[in-house]
């Protein structure tokens, strides 16, 4: 992939009980959150999902339901889930504009982004800062002509948003390559 090595690799470490009820470390999968290449200069990590209200934790019970998604990777959203991903966008890059049925929090930890809104209003994420996506429309811009940047998503579907009795529903302005529809 062409930004391999441009940043480092996505470490996730998932906490289990062992028989003694003491926590430790599940070897159940990977270590590294693998950095899957999407078309137009994008990179996407799963690094965990999640299906039902409350999570149940019995029995490694989520980490059984996240395992299938890491051969067959979801949508943008996991219906009745949540998901945590990383994304990865290279140089003076723009996602198309798109918008997910989810509430979703989206932290920048490497480079800066533009939050673009279908609206024409932008902000400025700087490393550390959050944005709170509302089932909005909305693209994500790379505004360095040199460096990649990096966001932290958890996206938690949420009820379809109703605005001037129009039901709003997930939606792309152009075709995302790489990324299937959410169920």
């Amino acid at each position: 992939m062409a930004h391999v090595g441009k940043l480092p690799p996505v470490n996730r470490f998932i906490t289990t009980h062992n028989e003694d009820a003491k926590a430790v470390f599940s070897t159940a999968v990977s270590e590294e959150s693998k950095m899957a290449e999407i078309p137009g200069n994008m990179g996407f990590a799963l690094s965990y999902t999640t299906k039902g209200f409350p999570v149940d934790l019995n029995n490694d019970k989520d980490i059984d339901i996240y395992k299938p998604f890491l051969e067959s990777p979801p949508g943008l959203t996991v219906s009745n889930g949540t998901v945590l991903r990383h994304v990865d966008l290279a140089p003076d890059t723009t996602c198309p504009m798109h918008r997910t049925v989810s509430l979703d929090y989206g932290i920048c930890v490497e480079g800066e982004f533009e939050l673009i809104l279908d609206s024409g209003e932008t902000r400025r994420m700087k490393r550390g800062d959050v944005a709170v996506q509302r089932a909005t429309m909305h693209a994500w811009r790379n505004p360095s002509r040199t460096e990649w940047a990096r966001m932290v998503f958890v996206l938690q579907v949420c009820k379809p948003v109703d605005v001037g009795g129009r039901t709003l529903g997930e939606a792309f302005e152009t075709e995302m390559t790489g990324v299937p529809a959410s169920h």
